[in-house]
């Protein structure tokens, strides 16, 4: 697949996918006889998950040092597993700060919704309109 296929396969921009190759984060794309960037299957299978993995928040910090390690292979599997974990852990922290923060806008939004009621009822008392045809 070419940059602009992978571009809009996963909405990513196009300097988006030549930066992570970059610095890493997916491995070196293969070039075509044009110097074309031609995209494998494993190739994106990496991107989808970058995309995946910024998408839930994680940092590129993170991730980078999560390729590191599986670039070392096998011997680094339990520190990658911990990695994860402390990420999730996050993850949760701030889908129940998330969780709060809509709570007490709904109760916002109850509220305004309930002010607004309120000031119209006073603006339009019964039978101003009774009067005029």
């Amino acid at each position: 697949m070419t940059i602009t296929e992978v571009s809009q396969k996963y909405d990513i921009s196009q300097d988006t996918l030549r930066y992570y190759e970059r610095i890493g984060l997916i491995p070196r794309v293969n070039r075509n006889k044009s110097g074309i960037r031609d995209y494998t299957e494993e190739n994106c299978n990496w991107v989808e998950f970058i995309k995946c993995m910024r998408d839930a928040g994680l940092s590129i910090e993170v991730l980078t040092e999560y390729v590191g390690m599986f670039q070392q292979g096998d011997t680094t599997i339990e520190a990658r597993r911990e990695l994860f974990v402390g990420q999730r852990k996050l993850l949760i922290k701030k889908v129940e700060d998330m969780q709060r923060t809509i709570e007490r806008l709904d109760y916002k939004i109850a509220k305004f919704d309930q002010t607004i009621v309120e000031k119209e009822k006073e603006l339009i008392k019964p039978g101003d309109y009774a009067s005029n045809p």
